[in-house]
């Protein structure tokens, strides 16, 4: 299976292109939503978080306090590193078995946090969805009506653009309409076709 990886900074807009692929028939696997399965309540992961961490990032009903935790994490970068060598591995594993049971033309894995994470040299291309620094911030203060600190931090906390810009095999300028957009990822769509067969 010809596999593609999907990344770019937070509120790069990322969930707009992988909906650019699913409307194209490709499989996708999202690296977030497998963090989500392997911190599940009753999970090695988030008994290992505990662990780690202690009770308080339980929420009421056992399950991983996302908000707390994200809140404890962009305070305190060793706690970070302490998080994502908890998360890293397993997400990773996971995508990769994922990846195998893929059965479209090729398959997309969106892993916001590629740079970070590391040892995904297995993907067959990487695709960078770019915007600005001032954009991604301006967009995480729409979105998730949170203070400027902590979008600079959560955009801080990331590879830089350039780290990003640097692994990429092709790059999508996300700062245009969705138009434009969708016309980027047929073009993409095109060129993965071809690779992938």
């Amino acid at each position: 299976m010809f596999i593609v990886a999907l990344t770019g900074g937070i509120a790069s807009g990322k969930t707009a292109v992988e909906h650019c692929f699913a409307r194209r028939g490709i499989e996708i696997r999202d690296a977030d939503r497998v963090a989500r399965d392997v911190v599940a309540p009753d999970s090695e992961g988030l008994r290992q978080v505990i662990a780690t961490f202690g009770n308080e990032v339980l929420a009421a009903d056992g399950s991983l306090d996302r908000r707390l935790m994200r809140e404890r994490v962009f305070a305190d970068p060793e706690a970070r590193r302490q998080l994502e060598r908890i998360i890293h591995p397993r997400v990773r594993d996971a995508l990769r078995q994922s990846a195998q049971e893929m059965r479209s033309a090729y398959g997309l894995l969106v892993i916001p946090l590629l740079v970070e994470s590391g040892d995904y040299a297995w993907v067959d291309r990487v695709l960078v969805v770019d915007v600005p620094r001032s954009v991604q911030i301006s967009r995480l203060l729409n979105r998730d009506g949170i203070t400027r600190e902590l979008a600079e931090s959560m955009v801080n906390a990331q590879a830089s653009r350039e780290q990003r810009l640097a692994i990429a095999d092709d790059v999508i300028d996300n700062t245009a309409d969705l138009a434009a957009l969708d016309s980027a990822v047929e073009t993409l769509h095109r060129r993965y076709l071809q690779l992938a067969a």
